[in-house]
């Protein structure tokens, strides 16, 4: 299908998606976030997606939520009855947290390829994504304490299960910028390349290799390290051990002893 606020290509397994609002900075609005949703849940179900690749047109990665939705949560106050008003922002809260996770719901890996800014709800969604890579010229700021607020996407909840906790509270207690560099020594990008373009090609490159690889096992280990970042080690073993006794002698399976006998490269089905 097609999209109004993010382009889609898919070729050699590979979903590229890039957010499209370049004439906002690639702030969302809900149609866009609603959007993002719709992205995932479609790539999750194709079978020609084995891997994501998110990405931003124009000068910024993503400048977050754009200004017009925060507008229209102000206008909440009108509504007379403080337990309807609270209702309301509760259930709005919610609807966009939901359109994050859909990243991180996604059966295919989604990694996240950020150039310059990325900002507020920009840092909830990197956060949702299983990799990240970035551009020198790249800037990682939890800007929602410089606007009264308390980040409420994500960022809180899931970066300190990747970075050092106390890290992430020095970043959304004052709002400072976190460079490349610095993001890759505090574990919020796996790697930072010199610029855009050589970001982008290391993705793809990345990607390929993800893609190559059975996708039966790489929706399984996504499903796996999952559940590992939220239970105790037992608890995870435990799923490991139930989740390869159902999954384990698989035509994948079969087809990576075929390729080792022939001296050839697995050839896996979509």
């Amino acid at each position: 299908m097609g999209y109004a606020h993010f382009q889609v290509t898919v070729s050699e397994k590979i979903a590229r998606v890039s957010i499209n609002r370049p004439q906002k900075a690639n702030a969302l609005h809900l149609p866009a976030w609603e959007e993002l949703k719709a992205v995932m849940e479609e790539m999750g179900q194709r079978a020609d997606v084995r891997v994501v690749v998110l990405s931003g047109e124009g000068k910024l990665f993503c400048a977050g939520i754009d200004l017009e939705l925060l507008m229209s949560v102000q206008r909440l106050e009108a509504i007379p009855s403080a337990a309807d008003r609270r209702e309301s922002l509760y259930a709005m809260v919610i609807k966009l947290q939901d359109c994050v996770s859909s990243i991180e719901r996604c059966r295919k890996p989604v990694m996240a390829a950020i150039h310059n800014g990325c900002i507020g709800g920009g840092v909830d969604i990197i956060a949702a994504c299983d990799l990240r890579y970035c551009s020198e010229d790249a800037y990682f700021v939890i800007k929602e304490i410089d606007m009264g607020m308390v980040a409420d996407l994500g960022t809180l909840q899931r970066l300190p299960k990747f970075m050092r906790p106390a890290s992430v509270a020095e970043m959304a207690y004052t709002g400072r910028a976190v460079k490349a560099r610095e993001a890759v020594e505090l574990g919020l990008v796996n790697a930072c390349l010199a610029t855009r373009e050589e970001m982008l090609s290391h993705v793809e490159q990345v990607a390929l290799q993800i893609a190559s690889k059975s996708p039966a096992s790489i929706r399984g280990t996504k499903e796996v390290l999952r559940h590992a970042a939220d239970h105790p080690v037992a608890e995870g073993l435990e799923y490991i051990a139930r989740h390869n006794a159902e999954h384990l002698l698989s035509d994948d399976l079969k087809e990576t002893f075929r390729a080792l006998m022939e001296k050839r490269t697995p050839r896996y089905n979509d």
